[in-house]
């Protein structure tokens, strides 16, 4: 290869962390070409369209939004959409509480919100400075960065302050109980922990750190237009640049000749000629179904723990929601029991948790006038757990239901269109293993370097990109991880050219 501008990078998938790769690496000087399975480009990152509704289809809200910027930056261009910060962030419901806890940003707000809480102030300060700390010695040293080795993963690790070390055993739920003597703040306060897929009693407890981000660091934004629109910016600037993105085709197979690969086959047959190949799909499943290996084969995929199926609702009903902010979370009361026990169970829960987004509330475009969307999501066991969801009616009615008798909603008799995405269908739309919504869990033993690497083992060429790899899973994690993995595209290039 005698210059960049002639290697030819075939993206397989276009999620947000195949979009961000390849505008980082067209900036670079790369060819690229991206292979995507669905209809439309955004992988996760996507909306629904019916009856004249529009909805977010997963993530609504992100944080750390300068890693936004910064990948705009990078490839030269001012940012193309307008992010809009939140506040209040959300709004909580809990079974048996009379009035809802709003999580605002300013402390003085919050604290007013947990009355029950003695001191609720003078705890958050040392909760949050805490979580402050534990972030400031790990972005840099373990998340934002590339491991070559377990040896040079542990060395990085050694570096952090051993006072983070209790963190590394302790969970998300042990340490805010160190710090607020109510269940009610402790719950809500790791509530986070969902947003890894998890809960928190399994999720390590140096990611209290997301507390930090979400209250002081950087909170939470939204893209104005709805969040498919940094999508659309992304899109129509690749197309600017002459990336080509193949849509509705999907990679089935690897061409390799002597350790490399040399070309993607599609399910149409089509051979794509490659130089390298980067793949924004699950990068445990892809290693296991596409590249045959042992070690990532379905039995033994299912000995590891994955994170939580997600069971969505997107509702269009007649009138306005007065009565719900934009982002919204409903709780029972039995916390513990049902964190515990949800994410194993082979039945749909009778008192499902989840979290209510109406987007209509404050942007244009997502309903027809006079009308409100809204989206439901319930965190579910995946498909090891509960394979059959021929139930999905029913659990829908069931929280639709619940909704309606806490909010005094009626919504049953105001439903104008409804869709259902079950874990099933999220596992065929995005080949997820078990129809796992964020790939691995994010357990001590499946981050940094025990992710699965976002360089391939065997396949010199061969590179990863997205949630399922380094760093892990999260709108602004997986650009990061488009960062790392085009340091990796440009190690390997720097070695062949």
């Amino acid at each position: 290869m005698a210059n960049a501008s002639k290697a030819h990078i075939v993206i397989v998938g276009a999620g947000l962390g195949g979009l961000s790769a390849a505008l980082r690496l067209a900036a670079r000087g790369y060819s690229v070409e991206i292979v995507e399975k669905n209809a439309r480009p955004g992988g996760k990152l996507n909306i629904v369209e019916k009856d004249g509704f529009r909805f977010d289809a997963g993530p609504t809200f992100f944080s750390m939004s300068y890693e936004l910027r910064e990948l705009f930056a990078d490839a030269g261009i001012d940012m193309p959409v307008r992010l809009d910060p939140l506040d209040p962030l959300y709004r909580v419901h809990i079974r048996g509480r009379e009035r809802p806890i709003t999580m605002w940003r300013d402390p003085e707000k919050l604290a007013a919100e947990f009355p029950e809480e003695p001191d609720f102030a003078r705890k958050l300060e040392r909760y949050l400075d805490k979580a402050a700390s534990v972030f400031e010695d790990t972005i840099d040293r373990i998340v934002k960065r590339n491991f070559d080795s377990l040896a040079e993963y542990f060395l990085a690790m050694a570096s952090v302050p051993p006072k983070h070390l209790p963190l590394l055993v302790r969970s998300m739920w042990g340490q805010a109980r160190r710090h607020f003597e109510t269940e009610t703040a402790a719950s809500i306060m790791t509530l986070i922990s969902f947003f890894l897929g998890s809960t928190p009693f399994t999720t390590p407890g140096v990611y209290t750190l997301l507390n930090h981000v979400e209250f002081r660091h950087d909170g939470y934004w939204r893209v104005e237009g709805g969040m498919y629109r940094l999508v659309e910016a992304l899109v129509e600037e690749l197309r600017r640049r002459g990336v080509e993105i193949a849509l509705g085709r999907e990679v089935v197979a690897l061409e390799r000749v002597n350790g490399r690969a040399v070309a993607a086959i599609d399910d149409k047959g089509e051979r794509r000629r490659a130089d390298a190949v980067l793949v924004n799909a699950d990068a445990a499943g892809f290693r296991g179904e596409i590249l045959g290996r042992k070690k990532y084969a379905p039995e033994k995929l299912d000995k590891m723990t994955w994170t939580m199926g997600a069971f969505s609702i997107y509702l269009g009903v007649e009138g306005k929601l007065d009565e719900l902010l934009a982002h919204n979370y409903f709780l029972g009361d039995d916390f513990r029991d049902y964190a515990e026990t949800i994410f194993t169970r082979s039945d749909a829960p009778e008192n499902p948790y989840y979290y209510v987004n109406v987007p209509s509330r404050i942007a244009e475009g997502y309903a027809p006038p006079g009308t409100t969307a809204l989206m439901i999501l319930a965190p579910v066991a995946h498909l090891k757990y509960k394979p059959d969801w021929s139930d999905r009616g029913r659990f829908a009615d069931r929280i639709v239901a619940d909704l309606d008798r806490r909010m005094n909603l009626d919504l049953k008799n105001r439903i104008l269109s409804r869709t259902i995405f079950d874990p099933e269908d999220w596992r065929r739309a995005f080949r997820l293993h078990r129809g796992s919504s964020l790939g691995l869990a994010h357990e001590m033993r499946r981050v940094g370097a025990f992710r699965p690497p976002n360089r391939d083992e065997e396949v010199s060429n061969v590179f990863y990109v997205g949630g399922s790899t380094a760093p892990g899973a999260g709108l602004p994690m997986v650009v990061i991880s488009s960062k790392l993995a085009v340091e990796r595209v440009e190690e390997w290039y720097a070695s062949v050219s």
